[in-house]
């Protein structure tokens, strides 16, 4: 683990490997260590930056609000620190909304993007509204809020076959402040749309999706990819594919890069 300041705040990241440089960041209530696995299995063929954002894992909050703009100038900062100019982007979820901003705010360095159970949407009035609901939620409590989260976040299915998995995620969930969780809701709350750039980009993008997300609609969020030159994936489980599908998703991760 390493760290740099980004106005004062500790922002932690890890580097390792030689070669294309691969920027994996995570969702919310989620940190750099998910991507553990997907680091060994890469490192020797690629530069591998995992980053822990605003408010999550060993990175300190700032202020109130965590947009998806903050959060992806702390990844540009921690890319400038490393002398990485052009990179590939993958996002988890709220880690795609920031790969997203990123790539407005910082166009000339990207490589690709990959978004991961992630959309270019903004969110809905009633999203906005379960926001807030959940702000409180976490305000009145904050660990009753997180195991209800985060098994929510896996299929039915897979609700007792990862039982395992899932304990470790609330444990990792469980270590993010308060003041991180809100600020981070918040942030994604007024989030902008940036279904553009799947229509604009010039470089090559991804949406990698589960069919039985029940955080984001399967069918909303493949249709934003219509009449795009965006390419899409699909799994048959929930919102955490980097777990509930991790082998077939670290294969198709590694037949994309070749690519690119």
């Amino acid at each position: 683990m390493e760290t740099i300041l980004y106005k004062n705040t500790r922002i932690s990241y890890t580097d390792s490997g030689k070669g294309t440089a691969v920027v994996f960041l995570h969702g919310f209530l989620e940190n750099k260590k998910m991507w553990n696995y997907f680091v060994n299995q890469y490192e020797k063929k690629y530069r591998i930056v995992t980053i822990d954002l605003l408010g999550h894992g060993e990175s300190e909050s700032l202020g109130y609000v965590h947009s998806m703009e903050e959060n992806a100038k702390v990844v540009q900062a921690v890319l400038s620190h490393l002398r990485i100019r052009k990179s590939i982007l993958l996002g988890h979820s709220m880690g795609g909304y920031v790969c997203l901003a990123f790539a407005e705010l910082f166009p000339d360095n990207v490589r690709s993007l990959i978004l991961v159970n992630s959309t270019a949407s903004a969110d809905t009035d009633e999203r906005k509204l379960n926001r807030d609901r959940a702000i409180q939620a976490v305000k009145y409590n904050h660990e009753g809020f997180i195991r209800m989260a985060v098994a929510n976040l896996f299929s039915e299915d897979n609700r007792q076959k990862l039982k395992k998995e899932i304990e470790h995620v609330k444990e990792q969930a469980l270590k993010t402040s308060v003041q991180g969780i809100v600020a981070t809701l918040e942030g994604m709350k007024i989030r902008k749309d940036r279904e553009v750039l799947l229509h604009f980009a010039p470089y090559p993008i991804s949406l990698i999706l589960g069919i039985q997300d029940t955080v984001l609609k399967f069918n909303d969020t493949a249709a934003q990819v219509e009449g795009t030159s965006a390419t899409l994936f699909s799994f048959p489980d929930g919102h955490m594919s980097p777990i509930e599908n991790r082998d077939e998703l670290c294969e198709l991760l590694l037949q994309y890069f070749k690519k690119i």
